[in-house]
Parts: structure tokens; C-alpha cells; sequence
């Protein structure tokens, strides 16, 4: 068998998404979170990004950075059906990611929300726009959550109000999934979901080469 054809049977079939338009978002600090969608040429950056995260023994950011390492980079190779990833860049430097997948035409599965520039709700922001993205953007009815840390299951879980299902098996394991219908996103859509569009083409270009942070508020004394 020719390395084609074997990669084809090893790489699933990707269905058409439609993209998630960029908006933006000015944080308490008066800086400007931009968040696009990620593509495939910038998976590389994002796992240099994330991976100083896997050895931080704090809020449990070890199994979510070494979990959604893993995640991209299947997304990079070809092994999970039908993923995205958004990203939240501050002055082109990524501050927060978020990610998921298409189970069908009106299921999502939420994965992960990792956030490296604490303190300014950069996370909240992303995990509504994960939200957003399946309900506005791909027009799906509900999303599959569960969480891994304390403030996951915290910002999650009880300011959502998700609705319970025990005995939908979440695929990152664990307990019992969450779900977020499309009437608990209607419901708290305007609370909870910031950001404007179009963004302007300007302020867009700063996003369009990924930067590396300098500093991670999880590890002091980082140097890169």
C-alpha cells in the first residue's frame, strides 16, 4: 500500500464548517482581545505556546495544557473529524484558545479553554465565543461540556446553568457531560457574550502573525 492510500484511510473526512467571523473585544484594561479562528498553519505556534503550561501543577492547568496539546496537534495531523480552534490574541500575542468539534449538524463538543493572560476574563470571553461559535456560527441546538478544574466547573457549569446528562458520555471521560441548549444560550447570550464586528482591518492585522508570550503568570520567572 502507497503512503497515500494509507494515509487516506487514516485521515477522516472533513465535513464543510463555515469559519467563525473575527470580532473584538476591548478588556478592563483597555486593550483589544482579538479573536479568529485558528487554521492549520498557525497549530504549530499554538503548541509551542501551550507546552511551558503542561509542567504547572496549579488549577489543574497540566492535564487541560497537556489534553489540548494533544488535541491540536491531531488537529494538526489529520486525526480528529471535523475540529476548530479560536484564538485570542492581545497586540498579536496569544493571551487564551479554545476548542471543539462538530459531532453532527446539530451536536458540538466542547473541549478545552486555556487561558495564559489571567485576570482580565480573557477565558470567560473565549469559552462565549466557543459557545457562539457553535450556536450563531455553525447553527448547532446543543454543546457537550464538562471541566476539569474548579473555576472550569465554576464558570461553566454553574453560571451557565447547564442542564445535566448523566448518561451522555463526554469524550474527554470523566464524569457525566453538561449541555448547553440552544434556550440556556438564548437566555444568558446577552449577558454573557461581548465583543463587536466587523473588526477593523488594522486592528484584525495584528492577529494575522501569532506571537509567543514573554511572560506566563503560571510560571514565575519564565524565560523564553
Amino acid at each position: 500500500m502507497i503512503l497515500d492510500e494509507l494515509e487516506k484511510r487514516l485521515r477522516p473526512p472533513a465535513r464543510a464548517m463555515p469559519p467563525y467571523p473575527p470580532k473584538m473585544i476591548v478588556l478592563a484594561s483597555g486593550k483589544t482581545l482579538v479573536v479568529r479562528q485558528a487554521e492549520g498553519d498557525d497549530i504549530p505556534i499554538l503548541l509551542e505556546a501551550i507546552e511551558p503550561l503542561v509542567r504547572v501543577r496549579k488549577d489543574f492547568y497540566d492535564i487541560v495544557a497537556a489534553r489540548m496539546y494533544a488535541e491540536l496537534l491531531s488537529q494538526y495531523l489529520h486525526r480528529t473529524l471535523d475540529p476548530y480552534c479560536l484564538v485570542g490574541t492581545i497586540d498579536g500575542v496569544i493571551a487564551s484558545l479554545v476548542n471543539g468539534r462538530m459531532i453532527d449538524e446539530k451536536r458540538g463538543m466542547s473541549y478545552h479553554t486555556l487561558t495564559i493572560h489571567r485576570g482580565l476574563r480573557c477565558g470567560a470571553h473565549m469559552f462565549a465565543a466557543k459557545m457562539e461559535h457553535h450556536m450563531d456560527v455553525l447553527n448547532q441546538e446543543e454543546v457537550f461540556i464538562v471541566a476539569e478544574s474548579y473555576l472550569g466547573f465554576k464558570r461553566w457549569m454553574i453560571e451557565y446553568q447547564l442542564e445535566p446528562r448523566p448518561d451522555f458520555q463526554h469524550e474527554l471521560g470523566g464524569v457525566g457531560s453538561y449541555a448547553l441548549t440552544r434556550k440556556l444560550y438564548d437566555l444568558y447570550k446577552t449577558r454573557l457574550l461581548a465583543g463587536t464586528r466587523p473588526v477593523p482591518p488594522e486592528v484584525l492585522r495584528t492577529a494575522d502573525t501569532l506571537v509567543l508570550p514573554d511572560e506566563y503568570p503560571q510560571i514565575p520567572g519564565f524565560k523564553r
